[in-house]
């Protein structure tokens, strides 16, 4: 029975997911227990798109380790595509 309501909640926190309507609060929540990656891994292709991800913001924190900043320049051709990467996620929280 227990599984059961558990089942239905992580249902509706799924529903809610979908239509935007979880705060950023309760997002990190479920995020940091694996729960939104199970709600948005449904396919191949978005499996290797977070993995992708993923290893971007490993090789970001890298970057802030080494150089003690996020600043990464698209100028320099070691970082470059890091770089572009950095500005499009910059770009997607306007």
């Amino acid at each position: 029975v227990q599984s059961i309501s558990l089942a239905g909640w992580v249902n509706q926190q799924r529903v809610l997911y979908k239509k935007n309507t979880l705060n950023s609060e309760r997002i990190k929540q479920l995020d940091s227990i694996g729960v939104i990656r199970n709600f948005s891994d449904k396919s191949k292709a978005k499996k290797k798109c977070r993995m992708s991800w993923e290893q971007r913001f490993d090789e970001l924190c890298a970057f802030k380790a080494q150089n003690g900043h996020c600043n990464v320049s698209t100028r320099d051709e070691r970082n470059k595509s890091l770089g572009k990467w950095v500005n499009t996620q910059r770009a997607s929280l306007k």
